[in-house]
């Protein structure tokens, strides 16, 4: 069993992995909005036959009027904001920039869960956040790689910042749903798409991709969204202790900046490697600190 939550775990980085040099890939070829509409039309689908083959498809009839409006409301946040924000950032900015910035999103939740859930901020909180913010301006500064001033687009950074309040919002909430995960992740891609539509009709347009453009939007619809869910979930109810598995993640942003390098090309600034260094030194203390002072004293 611990071997098969490990599998299944590895497996989910390396497709997570792989989100970054997709993403960039796949906008070559198709808009922001028109990537949108397309993956997440195709994780739909995969969702749709994971719950056909468990046999869960019949919990989609199940659920009150309130809950289809909760799910629908969560959907219009992810996927439908959050993935419009962040792949507007990727549009902007190299993957090796936003996808450090992603990872913030731990401490927006902390943030977050403040005013929303009544938790409490404490020492160890406020020095995780700092050190992670810090390290998104790290990432984010001007840099000579290889002797060529990089520039950046701020309104990129700041949309990849801002995307990790959506995504940390939508977790608030999701808290609450206490449905089947796969269920519920369903059911937010389906409510998604209506709004999705409507945005690529007024900004974009809905037409056959290019061949290049519907593999991409077919890997990120995949690998992004469906499977990865799919074997995300499935680590983390055969591991015996999450935190375990979900110490796996943080591997993520680091082999995500191998593909980076190797597929896309981009030419990795030392400033990347120290600004994400910070940033999961900033979420491991947060994790650890706190439990850790406390068996030592």
């Amino acid at each position: 069993m611990i071997k098969n939550a490990y599998f299944f775990g590895i497996l989910t980085v390396l497709f997570w992995s792989t989100s970054a040099t997709a993403f960039k890939l796949s906008l070559k070829y198709l808009d922001v909005l028109q990537l949108l509409f397309f993956s997440v039309s195709i994780a739909t689908i995969v969702l749709a036959l994971f719950l056909l083959i468990t046999g869960k498809v019949s919990e989609l009839f199940s659920l009150s009027l309130r809950e289809y409006i909760a799910y629908a409301c969560l959907g219009f946040l992810n996927p439908f904001i959050y993935y419009w924000m962040a792949f507007k950032a990727y549009d902007l900015l190299p993957a090796q920039i936003v996808q450090p910035i992603n990872y913030t999103w731990a401490i927006t939740l902390i943030l977050l869960s403040v005013p929303l859930l009544k938790q409490t901020f404490n020492r160890f909180d406020f020095i995780a956040t700092i050190v992670c913010y810090l390290g998104v301006v790290v990432v984010s500064v001007k840099d000579h790689t290889n002797g060529v001033l990089q520039e950046i687009d701020y309104w990129g950074v700041f949309l990849a910042v801002s995307c990790t309040l959506i995504w940390a919002l939508y977790w608030i909430f999701n808290i609450q749903q206490k449905r089947d995960p796969l269920v519920g992740i369903f059911l937010n891609f389906l409510f998604s798409l209506p709004f999705i539509l409507g945005a690529c009709l007024l900004f974009s347009e809905v037409r056959i991709p290019s061949t290049e453009g519907l593999i991409g939007a077919i890997w990120v619809g995949c690998f992004e969204f469906g499977f990865t869910f799919v074997t995300w979930i499935t680590a983390l109810r055969l591991a015996k202790q999450t935190n375990a598995i979900t110490n796996l993640i943080f591997l993520t942003p680091f082999v995500s900046l191998v593909f980076i390098y190797f597929v896309l090309g981009e030419q990795i600034a030392f400033k990347t490697i120290i600004g994400l260094v910070m940033i999961i030194a900033g979420l491991l203390f947060q994790k650890y600190a706190s439990s850790i002072l406390k068996i030592n004293r």
